[in-house]
């Protein structure tokens, strides 16, 4: 039968001498004066079990101490290190049961790392798999509305705490202090999901709770309304682009971008390298692995335009075939950014009087439309705005000449 110990409480058989897990005597007489010989002569532990002392010559409250093995050295000795979060005992038989719970489910000793500390050793890997630098900035202006949650453990992260970030998170953008509209709650949301995802990856959490909710319905009403249809130009505001495309800035990278169907992130990242006037192509495209180093042929209305530009990155020194310069000076480059060409394009928007609705992903919309009012193959603008092609026997099979997608691309008046 199996009794109580006195001293540590753990379960004893009723004939046990003494209690194995304390050593305290569990019989009288002659058996307890045996049994007290070896009262403090607690049982032997595993190996790389673990290890309980007594701190004894001390007035202590709590004077037994757990260590854990972590490992062995260089010379095959165990490497021991306190149990956390509580090392020290009133008993040993509390540490007993302390030090079989954690090997019941052992758990990395070290701190856990903050959610800021998570986000910088997940960006600097995340970072490196985006190609635009507009992507790496929204995922950074998402990172500002959860100033709340930067010095919070992140295995004490729950699904209200994300919440709370996308509801009450303030940021200052352009130096006004901000709430998060519907976008930016969706990216909070996407960043947890990514970062948790890390974290549960090399077992920092053990569950990504991020994930255990959705975005509200009134979140994604509210998207969805923020989403404006992309509009192809009309002749009318077609003319007057070509009529400006030498006295107003960044006309002429919007009417390549009309007839070759770069995305706006794109077409500050086209190389000089990757730009052949000899076969008339370039190559380039990000966010998907059809638009990835995809060829586009050079429409024969904007080669002048496109080899002009070459011929300025090349006095420039820069290996970008297009560039934000400063007119006053001429060597001065950088980047031609997303922003930088957002900002341009809605200069030219009502500097011309084009329709307010425009915005910088026409030139793109603008190519598809025309390529289907002239009569382009579907494949064939599939190929160059680098969208995904499900048919198997086209996207395995069929091998597309150069010389078919110039073609088709030439019915484009």
């Amino acid at each position: 039968m199996l009794i109580k110990c006195p001293e540590c409480e753990l379960q004893v058989s009723d004939k046990a001498l003494c209690c194995p897990h304390c050593g305290y005597p569990m019989q009288s007489g002659e058996k307890a004066r045996r049994a007290n010989r070896s009262a403090h002569k607690y049982r032997r532990l595993p190996n790389g079990f673990g290890q309980i002392s007594e701190i004894r010559n001390r007035n202590l409250r709590k004077p037994f101490r757990v260590m854990v093995t972590v490992g062995k050295n260089s010379a095959g000795r165990p490497i021991c290190k306190p149990l956390k979060p509580e090392a020290y005992f009133s008993t040993y038989g509390e540490a007993y049961a302390a030090l079989m719970e954690y090997n019941r489910s052992p758990y990395d000793l070290e701190e856990a790392i903050t959610v800021k500390e998570l986000y910088e050793k997940w960006s600097e890997e995340y970072f490196k798999t985006l190609k635009s630098g507009t992507s790496i900035q929204a995922v950074m202006l998402a990172w500002s509305y959860c100033a709340s949650l930067y010095d919070m453990r992140v295995t004490d992260v729950r699904a209200r705490h994300v919440k709370a970030c996308m509801e009450e998170g303030v940021a200052v953008v352009k130096g006004r202090q901000q709430h998060p509209n519907a976008s930016t709650k969706n990216r909070i949301k996407t960043l947890f999901n990514l970062m948790l995802d890390y974290a549960l990856e090399y077992e920092l959490v053990d569950r990504n709770y991020a994930r255990t909710f959705h975005l509200s319905d009134e979140v994604i009403k509210e998207i969805a309304t923020v989403k404006k249809k992309h509009l192809a130009f009309t002749d009318e505001e077609m003319r007057l682009l070509w009529e400006h495309v030498d006295d107003k800035r960044y006309v002429d990278v919007l009417l390549i971008q009309c007839y070759s169907g770069w995305r706006p992130q794109e077409i500050g990242l086209l190389e000089l390298k990757n730009t052949d006037l000899k076969e008339w192509t370039f190559k380039g495209g990000i966010k998907t692995e059809a638009g990835t180093d995809r060829v586009v042929p050079i429409h024969p209305r904007i080669r002048g335009l496109v080899e002009r530009k070459y011929r300025e990155a090349e006095a420039l020194g820069s290996k970008y075939l297009f560039n934000c310069t400063n007119p006053m000076r001429k060597h001065d480059h950088t980047i031609l950014t997303y922003d930088r060409y957002h900002k341009g394009f809605e200069k030219i928007r009502d500097e011309l009087k084009l329709n307010p609705l425009h915005r910088p992903h026409d030139g793109r919309t603008h190519f598809v439309t025309s390529a289907k009012r002239y009569g382009v193959d579907e494949y064939a603008i599939k190929y160059m705005v680098g969208h995904a092609i499900s048919d198997i026997t086209e996207k395995i099979y069929t091998k597309r000449e150069l010389s078919w997608l110039r073609k088709e691309l030439e019915k484009i008046e």
